[in-house]
């Protein structure tokens, strides 16, 4: 059975990630449905499509790894100025997706890490440096420094985001 968006949305409202997941087995098109559903992050049902989209490819990477690396790759292509397009969740997305794929997925944690210097970015990699480092800390150890310089930010929620994602970390620092 294929979701609308508007049923994809009401589940999320309800918080039913376990149907979404199960609905996932047989339809890998929700993926699309839960990215589109991830713009508006002042509406909670964004971050659940976000975090959703990383528990569907962390179960996805068992048995179909293929489909969460191209995934992987389009929101990688969406950060890069040459797609023409604004990858306003990319980074979030990955995040979610690293932290349920670690095996698979480690290597992308420093690509989502390069993109902290653009501005518009930033705040979505250091929640991404969060979450991953919350489940791995050795997988973002290396991000510390740059988060802490985030610290030191003029900007009140770039260093929000600076000081929990290093509470999630868990890093002495």
């Amino acid at each position: 059975m294929l979701l609308s968006k508007k049923e994809v949305s009401k589940l999320l409202k309800e918080k039913k990630y376990d149907e979404l997941i199960k609905i996932s087995s047989s339809h890998s098109k929700i993926l699309t449905t839960l990215i589109s559903l991830s713009y508006d992050k002042k509406n909670p049902v964004c971050w659940r499509a976000m975090e959703s989209t990383g528990l569907i490819t962390g179960k996805l990477s068992k048995s179909k790894p293929e489909l969460v690396r191209n995934l992987t790759g389009r929101l990688l292509w969406m950060l890069r100025d040459e797609s023409g397009g604004i990858g306003w969740s990319a980074p979030e997305i990955l995040g979610e997706i690293v932290r349920n794929c670690p095996v698979l997925c480690a290597d992308i944690a420093p690509l989502i890490v390069s993109f902290h210097k653009e501005k518009m970015l930033t705040p979505g990699v250091l929640w991404a440096i969060g979450r991953m480092g919350k489940s791995n800390t050795e997988m973002v150890d290396y991000a510390v420094p740059i988060v802490l310089d985030y610290l030191q930010n003029r900007d009140n929620t770039i260093r929000g985001y600076a000081a929990w994602a290093l509470g999630e970390i868990g890093t002495s620092e």
